[in-house]
């Protein structure tokens, strides 16, 4: 995984452009003088050298004025226009809205910064839009627990004594399973609403990934699809709970294998650098020449954490039918699935992103080159 270089590499800055522009002016005036004073004695006497004096200062203050001004509307007035009309956008509430890369150095860096400020304004926004979902989730939660819970274990009960009296077995297996998916959907949304009590270590995240992997293939369920693995040596190590962000690559994974159904699936780990939009690369990869196969994702920042930090990430990517672009706001919504109607609760993506924002980090999702969705969990880095 590689950072994209900075917007300011290779670009002129203002000062440079501006002394050297004004340097190619005043040599233009320079050589208009020089061929003035050749030409003078060629001229005749009186008012005409006086006239040719006059339009030769009239034509050289008119290069100066309309040099001048194109110089001036390239190099700055148009760029600040561009950035002012992205600011009102911004502010207005288009949070999608960035500001274009300057030609100079000076000006290329404030839009950066600029478009960085309004990343972490709507990172911000969805943080509160997820408080308030989840604070809704919470009360709903509890309220079910209460209100669904005791009547599941009469239930329970019953289909027991049933058993016991004989009634017939596969509509008593049926209770069950229907009964056991409701409890499975008031488990989700309690392990989605309430804080956990977790035990932070200090945790390799190559090796998380190859033990949720490894636990998998146990329980044969990547016999259907091929899987490939890299890790990258040099991923910093995180601070966390295991248990909690191994349930988050083991989601990743399954909803990886219902997706792909019978492709391919890959998990890369890797360092990252906040802040910056990257061009995933694997190692597998052959050597860039012409057309390469990166795709370049979205500038990623956390909370406390400055933009140039290094970071740790993981990517879970499939070759299914991939998300469509409309539903991408909504996949991590609780009880949002695209799946058929019976095989999931939806609660799979938004247990993911409340245990990696209990974390620290953030997961995003994108197209990945397998055709299918990537999954990318960014995580800070364990204190030193």
């Amino acid at each position: 995984m590689r950072a994209r270089r900075s917007v300011t590499e290779g670009k002129p800055s203002l000062r440079t452009e501006l002394l050297l522009n004004i340097a190619i002016l005043a040599a233009g005036a320079l050589a208009l003088a020089i061929m003035s004073a050749l030409l003078l004695p060629l001229v005749g006497g009186g008012s005409s050298r006086i006239l040719f004096l006059v339009v030769l200062v009239a034509a050289d203050l008119l290069i100066f004025v309309l040099f001048g001004r194109y110089l001036v509307t390239r190099l700055i007035t148009r760029p600040i226009e561009q950035l002012v009309e992205a600011t009102a956008a911004v502010a207005a509430g288009n949070l999608e809205r960035r500001a274009p890369e300057g030609s100079s150095r000076e000006l290329a860096r404030l839009a950066e910064g600029m478009n960085a400020m309004t990343e972490r304004l709507l990172d911000a926004q969805s943080a509160l839009i997820r408080a308030e979902k989840l604070a809704s989730v919470g009360r709903l939660a509890a309220g079910i627990a209460h209100e669904v819970g005791n009547p599941l274990a009469a239930i329970g009960n019953y289909v027991e004594l049933l058993r016991r009296r004989g009634a017939q077995s596969d509509l008593v297996e049926a209770v069950e399973r229907e009964t056991a998916r409701i409890d499975g959907i008031v488990r989700g949304l309690l392990d989605y609403s309430r804080p956990r009590s977790a035990r932070r270590e200090r945790l390799d995240v190559g090796g998380l990934a190859r033990g949720a992997v490894a636990l998998l293939e146990q329980q044969g369920l990547l016999r259907q699809v091929e899987v490939s693995l890299e890790v990258d040596d040099q991923t910093p190590a995180i601070q966390g709970d295991r248990g909690a962000l191994e349930q988050v690559l083991v989601n990743l994974l399954l909803n990886a294998i219902d997706a792909a159904g019978g492709g391919r699936i890959s998990v890369a780990v890797a360092p990252t650098m906040l802040g910056r939009a990257e061009a995933q690369r694997r190692s597998s990869d052959p050597a860039p020449a012409g057309a390469t196969r990166e795709r370049r994702r979205a500038s990623r920042h956390l909370p406390g954490h400055p933009d140039g930090s290094p970071a740790a990430a993981i990517v879970v990517a499939d070759s299914g039918p991939g998300v469509p672009e409309e539903l991408l706001p909504r996949i991590f919504d609780p009880f949002f699935t695209t799946k058929d109607p019976g095989r999931g609760t939806g609660l799979g993506l938004a247990i993911v992103q409340r245990i990696v924002e209990d974390h620290g980090g953030r997961v995003d999702v994108g197209q990945a080159r397998e055709g299918g969705a990537a999954f990318t969990v960014t995580l800070p880095p364990a204190p030193a």
